[in-house]
């Protein structure tokens, strides 16, 4: 979400749920059944929290509204990617890489496939654990 921090993107995803009363494994869900996506501007928790119970004040459906913080996570990271270079294959890991809404909306930034590999979400613990192993 940030250039030093990835934690920040899982709780912000966390934040957005509970507002929403979506538990986050049901986002892709969600975001398959929605028909477009309510803007997000933000990516700041506290602002985009408060975009979003304007957003379900006005009636919004909270698909359009998953959708659209899916597609605000994928603009930021589809921003740092590009920062570093775009490679042939992308690779999402970490706890957010379990999210296939926020994979679906980096897919269409990217115009591209992004893996999710199986228990991407340990993929830090692994390698500080072949990290440690080596300079031991």
């Amino acid at each position: 979400m940030n250039d030093k921090c990835s934690a920040g993107t899982g709780r912000f995803l966390e934040v957005m749920a509970a507002r929403l009363q979506v538990p986050l494994d049901e986002f892709g869900n969600r975001w398959r059944k929605a028909r477009e996506a309510a803007k997000i501007s933000s990516t700041c928790t506290v602002f985009a929290e408060s975009e979003v119970i304007s957003l379900l004040s006005r009636g919004v459906p909270r698909e359009p509204i998953v959708r659209g913080i899916c597609d605000a996570v994928a603009d930021r990271l589809a921003g740092m990617i590009r920062r570093v270079g775009l490679a042939t294959e992308v690779v999402l890991t970490g706890g957010v890489s379990r999210n296939d809404g926020v994979r679906w909306s980096l897919e269409r930034r990217l115009s591209m496939r992004v893996t999710v590999p199986a228990a991407s979400q340990f993929a830090g613990a692994y390698g500080a654990a072949i990290i440690g192993w080596e300079i031991a």
